[in-house]
């Protein structure tokens, strides 16, 4: 059994999205200057880094992260693929074999983009016409490889989407050595009572399917 581990180092050099905070990371006590051990103070966004997006991002009474199952943050996920494109719509989702799969992993072309300090706004997103197909298929948590399931300047519509529809999204990972494939996904956010979102860490354990080849066309394989 392998373990990847999915989630982005916090570090002030992370790209961060337009509007919120930097992550900055200082020293309150060191041992070079004498103290007695090594300390730090952390200031961020709750959305920071590989994070967790709970109903309460975009409604006041909607779900808190530290109130989200833990039964839906662990358990079987499919990772698929996606290149070539920066809208991710139901043409490319339907290629997918949502029957039953609760949590999916889309990694696309942002795993690039993880090099880059500056923030980058092209990168490829979900459509809302994409989320209502995951609502539509049973789809419970969505997670994809950078700061944003929506595009930079979209109105939220697909965070509503998802959200008001149930479905947790898992932005921020670090899916760039993961295999499409069936695995376990173990993502245990901050418990920040009340949180609006909350970043994570986020590890895949490989899982042996016999019968199950995601770069085929067939699923499973006879």
């Amino acid at each position: 059994m392998k373990i990847y581990d999915i989630s982005v180092s916090l570090c002030a050099e992370l790209p961060f999205f337009p509007g919120d905070p930097r992550v900055v990371i200082e020293p309150v006590t060191t041992l070079s200057d004498g103290d007695s051990a090594n300390a730090s103070r952390i200031s961020m966004s709750t959305h920071s880094g590989t994070h967790l997006d709970p109903p309460r991002h975009f409604d006041d009474c909607g779900l808190t992260v530290d109130a989200l199952p833990l039964s839906l943050l662990v358990g079987r996920a499919l990772v698929f693929h996606i290149s070539g494109t920066r809208a991710i719509g139901p043409a490319e989702l339907a290629r997918l074999p949502l029957a039953g799969e609760e949590r999916l992993l889309l990694r696309t072309d942002n795993s690039r983009l993880w090099g880059e300090r500056a923030f980058v706004e092209d990168f490829t997103h979900i459509t809302p016409q994409g989320a209502r197909f995951l609502v539509e298929k049973g789809v419970k948590l969505v997670g994809i490889d950078y700061l944003s399931v929506e595009k930079a300047d979209g109105n939220g519509d697909v965070h509503r989407i998802l959200l008001e529809n149930g479905v947790v999204i898992l932005e921020g990972l670090d899916l760039s050595a993961v295999e499409a494939g069936i695995y376990e996904l173990i993502c245990l956010p901050l418990k920040i009572r009340g949180g609006d979102g909350a970043p994570a860490r986020a590890l895949l354990r490989s899982m042996e399917l016999p019968g199950t080849d995601l770069h085929t066309t067939r699923w499973p394989l006879a």
